[in-house]
């Protein structure tokens, strides 16, 4: 009997190492970078070469790809683009000022998806949608079109500064939440030239 017992154990254990080894010899699917994408729901690998054509070229997406890191996040010439199409695809259900509608809010440190405190988790949700109503925005934004977006998304933030995890320590000595009737100039040097 004891023998048997060490025979299946040894063939069990043959096996899953054989599974183990094929599975490690799996090419990556998807697009080359650093980062894999979820969906916010299912946890499906999201393809980030689809969608909407264009935006994936720019140094702040292939930095994003690579890192999770937002290039745009205080960059003038990004807000001043990411609140025009924050206003155009968001403020719908998430108001104009990310303090919810039929959507959540956005603008404080309460996400009904814990992912979304990170740009990576953000940038997910608005490629590849969640619950509800909020379906898929790879469509009509460009991924760097999403970190622009992301970028105002997290200007709008209310919250203790403690716990914007997506400012650096600099960047959160500086922080000053946006006041409503704040404008950034067309020609805002910076990063992001403005939307057509």
């Amino acid at each position: 009997m004891r023998h048997t017992n060490r025979a299946v154990a040894a063939f069990l254990a043959l096996g899953l190492t054989s599974i183990g080894v094929a599975a490690l010899a799996q090419p990556n699917a998807g697009p080359s970078t650093g980062i894999t994408f979820r969906n916010t729901v299912t946890g499906e690998e999201l393809n980030t070469s689809e969608g909407k054509e264009g935006g994936r070229d720019t140094p702040a997406v292939k930095e994003f790809f690579q890192t999770g890191k937002n290039l745009y996040i205080d960059d003038k010439s990004c807000l001043r683009n990411g609140e025009s199409l924050f206003s155009t695809s968001c403020s719908g259900c998430h108001g104009h000022l990310a303090e919810g509608k039929l959507g959540p809010g956005l603008n404080d440190n309460y996400w009904t998806y814990p992912s979304n405190t990170e740009d990576t988790g953000l940038f997910a949700t608005i490629f590849g949608g969640a619950n509800g109503m909020m379906g898929p925005h790879n469509e009509n934004l460009t991924p760097d079109e999403m970190l622009q977006t992301i970028a105002w998304i997290r200007h709008l933030y209310t919250g203790p500064v403690k716990d914007a995890v997506w400012l650096n320590d600099e960047q959160k000595k500086k922080y000053t939440p946006y006041k409503q009737g704040e404008t950034f100039p067309k020609d805002a040097p910076g990063q992001c030239p403005p939307l057509e």
